[in-house]
């Protein structure tokens, strides 16, 4: 059980959050898991042995009336998000959400008001914030090295979906929250803001390139997919510099993530070929004003004090890392569920674009805050 200078957690969602939240949690120092919750009683008990954790539940309310539960982790389909999160709230216990935050930036809204009048801690999982080459990037951002913005080039182009014969889920699903605007863009989302700065406006259009899928759980029954698996938003900021940003998650030998920034001054370049770790692999390329690109080292102190097999690891340690930190602070850091908003209402805006067909003025996120 946790003793009083540890947290105790419970992991909800046990895809993602058997992959890297219960390992997170059990490898960092202030955080012990408690319990574990599957809506399949079973297989969560068999989680649960496995880690070795006291509690397995497919009740989520029984995990929430635990004292030993400080703190609830939400890694569950994007549609069970909202109320799964409000019930945490309501229960007084601090919060760690997935992205995408949930189905439309109302509901995120409503959970981060939520956090604040029940005294808890509520933060978002975004992970580049807490990646050394991403560090290292917006050191150089900080420092002016690109100078007056020109361009900002983003590609993500994945081959994780582009093998039609790949499982229809909840993925498959726009009303499930599947598709690769909320798996990816939403990261994309909050680095935007995170470097750049606030969003003026956008223009979006989304593809799906594989229209259906089999249903191995329906023998194999191939079912319809209207979740998108491409993503193409323009966007401009609120300095005016425009913003390309390529995403497609069925693009085989796709060049991985890239992000490329030109201005007055020099170019930097940051990017990963690596199509089977989204976080491994990472490096900077630099270059003033007229001269070639080379490669940055990184310095030892954004170096990760370990090393994992899967990359997402450690920055997600990184993350837990913050929680921590609010949770003795007694205030939600950087990234709250404020940064959870602002990417959800991103997502929101590149769907009402791409179904008008039209640019669409993105709100300012306090102002879209204030609206109860």
């Amino acid at each position: 059980m946790a003793s009083t200078n540890q947290i105790g957690v419970a992991v909800v969602g046990t895809g993602f959050g058997q992959k890297i939240h219960i390992p997170g949690f059990q490898h960092h120092p202030r955080t012990e898991v408690v319990a574990v919750h599957n809506r399949d009683l079973n297989k969560a008990k068999q989680i649960a042995d496995e880690n070795k954790i006291y509690y397995a539940y497919s009740d989520l309310d029984k995990i929430l009336s635990l004292t030993e539960v400080d703190a609830v982790s939400i890694s569950t389909p994007p549609f069970l998000h909202y109320e799964m999160a409000k019930k945490v709230l309501e229960a007084k216990k601090h919060l760690l959400l997935e992205k995408p935050m949930a189905m439309n930036a109302a509901q995120v809204r409503e959970l981060y008001h939520l956090a604040t009048e029940q005294g808890v801690v509520a933060i978002a999982d975004f992970e580049f914030r807490y990646v050394p080459a991403w560090q290292l990037l917006a050191e150089h951002l900080k420092d002016d090295y690109v100078g007056k913005k020109r361009l900002i080039k983003i590609d993500w182009l994945v081959t994780s979906r582009a093998n039609p014969k790949r499982d229809w889920n909840w993925y498959s699903q726009a009303e499930a929250g599947g598709g690769a605007l909320g798996a990816v863009a939403s990261h994309a989302f909050d680095y935007i803001s995170w470097l750049f700065g606030s969003v003026n406006r956008l223009s979006g259009y989304l593809n799906c390139a594989i229209p259906e899928r089999p249903d191995h759980n329906d023998e194999g029954i191939m079912k319809p997919v209207d979740a998108d698996d491409t993503c193409l938003v323009m966007m401009e900021l609120e300095d005016g510099t425009p913003v390309q940003l390529s995403i497609s998650s069925v693009t085989y030998a796709g060049r991985g993530h890239w992000v490329e920034i030109y201005g007055e001054k020099g170019t930097l370049v940051l990017g990963s070929s690596n199509l089977k770790d989204y976080v491994h692999g990472f490096e900077l390329f630099a270059a003033p004003a007229g001269k070639t690109l080379k490669r940055v080292s990184i310095p030892k102190k954004y170096d990760f004090s370990q090393v994992f097999t899967d990359g997402r690891l450690a920055p997600f340690i990184r993350v837990v890392d913050r929680l921590v930190a609010s949770i003795d602070k007694g205030e939600s850091l950087v990234p709250s569920l404020k940064e959870g908003v602002y990417s959800q209402l991103l997502m929101d805006m590149t769907h009402k674009s791409a179904r008008d067909k039209a640019w669409v003025n993105v709100p300012k996120v306090e102002q879209f805050l204030n609206v109860r």
